[in-house]
């Protein structure tokens, strides 16, 4: 089978013939694996066992249990973000562990570290929370989705994978740092000062403070990172591949140290008006923008595929009313319920993976077009991945497509459908100038 390019483009080459890899590479992945997950095993076993000696294993417990709560909802919220061309949970499970476990590990180190050098250079160490925090814990969240994007480039296809990988991070990181503060500075300080219900107290109001009002800080706060690795993703300028992240970065602890200044001059003054006032008109235009852009971006692949797509549909690859039926969530959902009444649950699988490979056609495609696969390996592999993904969207169509049957027999050649009426006549008729009905028609064997 030999993919018809799009016009203006190189023709797809078939995927070259990889050989099986050796058992001593083999053995290179599981090493890294297992060293993987017992470095994140040690870092966060680590950070538990610190927390419980300081704490107390009773108000650790209690702020496992609190802390938890919001993480799910969190989860839930960067996933359905990123629902137009999911990443492979590997990776968000990898980015969600490192927050928890690494980033905590080694940012603890480093605030202890500067707690203890500016009390030995009789400095404030107020300063450590407007100063060495918000640097150090960026950093240390950030770390683990660079290194994906470092190691696993093709796991960035736009903004929107870096918002979550860098989310999830976050999440994870203020998971474990809720511990400490629902747990320490809330079950156990109220519990010695009124008892059990001190504690629950305690618990209850920081649980409102500190998660239900202000539990998106550390997740906005590195997605500003994340928005600068998903511009390096999408760009082929050298200069904007390495700026883009720093400048996120950068950004990403300027607002870590405001958010940390206001907390702290409010406690030192007294005066509550200065986070109430930081909060309502700093923090929650950002947060509200963010969610906003982040809503903004997460149609942009829809978008995208209504701009790329066309060309596959001139070259007889897709049919207008399969474009159109990815424009959006809502038309993306009523295709796969048309599917799954036409060919069952297996029909409605299909038709995701088909929506999957489409839409990663249509990055790919678009990544070719910004020069991102500048080297004759790069091409090469781009261009095999392109022939895959069509052959894939093939294979999917075949589960759905000519199974309806209240609707006629219809073929599209590139430029027009053929259609078979009631009385066996074929007819060739011109596309409308918009789809009407979003759903799959069988394309002429001849595009084979």
């Amino acid at each position: 089978m030999n993919p018809i390019p799009a016009p203006g483009f190189e023709p797809v080459v078939a995927a070259p013939v990889v050989a099986a890899a050796p058992p001593r590479y083999q053995w290179k992945r599981a090493v890294l694996l297992v060293s993987m997950v017992v470095g994140f095993a040690v870092c966060g076993i680590g950070v538990l066992v610190y927390l419980g000696l300081n704490i107390g294993i009773t108000a650790l417990l209690v702020g496992v249990v609190a802390a938890i709560i919001p993480v799910p909802v969190l989860v839930f919220c960067f996933m359905w973000l990123d629902r137009y061309e999911p990443e492979p949970i590997k990776y968000l499970a990898a980015c969600l562990a490192w927050g928890a476990c690494v980033a905590t590990a080694i940012a603890l180190l480093l605030n202890e570290g500067a707690a203890a050098l500016a009390k030995h250079e009789h400095l404030p160490t107020s300063l450590v929370a407007v100063l060495t925090a918000p640097v150090a814990e960026e950093t240390m969240k950030a770390l683990g989705p660079l290194l994906l994007f470092l190691l696993r480039p093709k796991a960035f296809s736009g903004v929107v994978d870096g918002i979550v990988y860098c989310g999830l991070s976050a999440t994870g990181f203020a998971m474990v740092e809720n511990i400490l503060y629902l747990g320490g500075y809330g079950y156990a300080a109220g519990a010695d000062r009124a008892g059990v219900a001190g504690g629950v107290a305690n618990v209850i109001g920081i649980f409102v403070v500190r998660i239900a009002l202000s539990g998106f800080a550390h997740p906005l706060f590195t997605a500003m990172t994340g928005i600068g690795l998903g511009v390096a993703a999408r760009s082929a300028d050298k200069r904007v591949r390495v700026l883009a992240p720093i400048a996120g970065w950068l950004t990403a602890m300027i607002l870590h140290g405001s958010w940390n200044l206001m907390a702290l001059l409010a406690n030192q003054t007294k005066q509550m008006l200065i986070l109430l006032y930081g909060y309502f008109s700093v923090m929650m235009p950002i947060f509200f923008g963010m969610v906003a852009f982040a809503l903004w971006l997460r149609s942009w692949e829809g978008r995208l595929t209504q701009r790329i797509l066309p060309e596959y549909v001139r070259a007889g690859w897709l049919s207008p009313p399969e474009v159109a039926a990815l424009a959006t969530m809502g038309r993306r959902q009523s295709a796969r319920t048309w599917a799954r009444r036409v060919a069952g649950d297996a029909g409605a699988e299909a038709m995701r993976g088909f929506q999957y490979a489409a839409t990663r056609l249509a990055l790919l495609r678009d990544g070719l077009r910004r020069g991102l696969h500048l080297s004759s390996d790069d091409l090469a592999e781009a261009l095999a991945e392109e022939r895959s993904l069509l052959e894939g969207i093939t294979a999917y169509r075949a589960a759905f497509t000519g199974r309806d049957p209240v609707a006629p027999p219809a073929h599209w050649d590139g430029q027009r459908y053929h259609v078979r009426f009631p009385d066996g006549s074929v007819r060739t008729l011109d596309p409308p100038a918009q789809p009407v009905v979003p759903v799959p028609v069988m394309l002429l064997p001849t595009y084979r």
